[in-house]
């Protein structure tokens, strides 16, 4: 077998994690970002609610994100009739649902700033996308955020058709929003026998609470989240007594099997690396159909930001979308 066929039939091509596979434009790139976002206070510092506000109002490291004129909020009940805001981007003849969960370690982010990757990925695939503003720790840990997913979910699958003219579902998320859309497929498989999913989009999600070697082995202070950042999530979010290793809490440990295919994206330098190769390795084992998309050099939510490789990585979210519900 020549090389250039063994690497395209292996996905786990050593190359690719090797030093000189960072071009020198991503270590730039890393260099300034690692700049911008460790300038100020972390979030357990100040308080999560006050850390919130400060990104809200434009005080953080990054720019406030864009709003689409076409964007808008709904609101459904949830466990407990618990209110659960949902923002909603929705195409002419939309072709499916994206559902969509936010990053942000279960303790920041939210469904408010995601206009500009629902219009990307309306635009991309045709879906109508929806992201959902599910309860934040530490206010509300543990099981609040995938109750919260759970039921809109169920509310998605029940009213897809009437309020957004489709019934095809896809589901996906970045980080914790990629931890939740993990947790989130098995719920409704084992609660409610539903397994129509056409797709998950399972970007560098946590999937293994007790800590995968490469979070262990992380840095204190990495790229945007080391190893300190993912204890003190965990400590957020996840109550004292409860098994970090728990199905529902870690995926990783969770019947995977009839899930819907999937691709998984991560940067060979994200502190989650571990977290994605198993769980890849782990859905294909259960007979399910997986992509893995491995990126030299990039950091944790890289393409959440303008790093150089955001484009590609996008781009291949959104076709493998695509061509999930065509």
């Amino acid at each position: 077998m020549s090389e250039a066929i063994a690497a395209k039939s292996n996905p786990l091509d050593p190359k690719l994690f090797r030093p000189e596979a960072i071009s020198p434009q991503v270590a730039a790139a890393n260099l300034e970002f690692q700049k911008l976002v460790s300038a100020g206070p972390d979030w357990w510092e100040i308080g999560a609610q006050a850390y919130r506000e400060a990104l809200a109002s434009g005080r953080g490291p990054f720019p406030l994100p864009e709003k689409s004129p076409r964007g808008r909020t709904i609101e459904i009940e949830g466990k407990g009739g618990h209110k659960i805001a949902l923002r909603v981007i929705v195409p002419q003849n939309a072709k499916g649902i994206y559902m969509h969960l936010h990053g942000g370690g279960l303790v920041l982010g939210s469904a408010l700033t995601q206009d500009m990757m629902l219009e990307r990925v309306a635009q991309s695939t045709g879906m109508a996308g929806v992201s959902v503003e599910y309860r934040l720790a530490p206010e509300h840990p543990y099981p609040a955020a995938w109750d919260d997913c759970e039921s809109a979910a169920l509310w998605l699958i029940q009213n897809g058709k009437s309020e957004f003219g489709s019934d095809v579902m896809t589901i996906g998320g970045e980080s914790a929003g990629a931890t939740l859309s993990a947790a989130t497929l098995v719920r409704l498989r084992d609660r409610h026998g539903y397994a129509g999913f056409r797709a998950a989009n399972l970007a560098y999600g946590n999937f293994d609470t007790s800590m995968t070697p490469s979070q262990m082995l992380a840095p204190e202070e990495g790229i945007l989240v080391g190893r300190a950042n993912i204890k003190k999530f965990t400590e957020a979010y996840l109550p004292k007594g409860v098994d970090p290793r728990n199905p529902d809490v870690s995926a990783l440990y969770a019947d995977l099997r009839n899930m819907p295919r999937a691709i998984f994206t991560v940067g060979t330098v994200d502190p989650l690396l571990d977290d994605t190769l198993f769980m890849y390795s782990r859905w294909i084992a259960a007979g399910n159909e997986a992509e893995l998309a491995i990126y030299p050099g990039a950091p944790h939510a890289f393409n959440n930001f303008p790093l150089p490789q955001a484009p590609e990585a996008n781009a291949r979210i959104d076709a493998f979308l695509k061509r999930a519900i065509s």
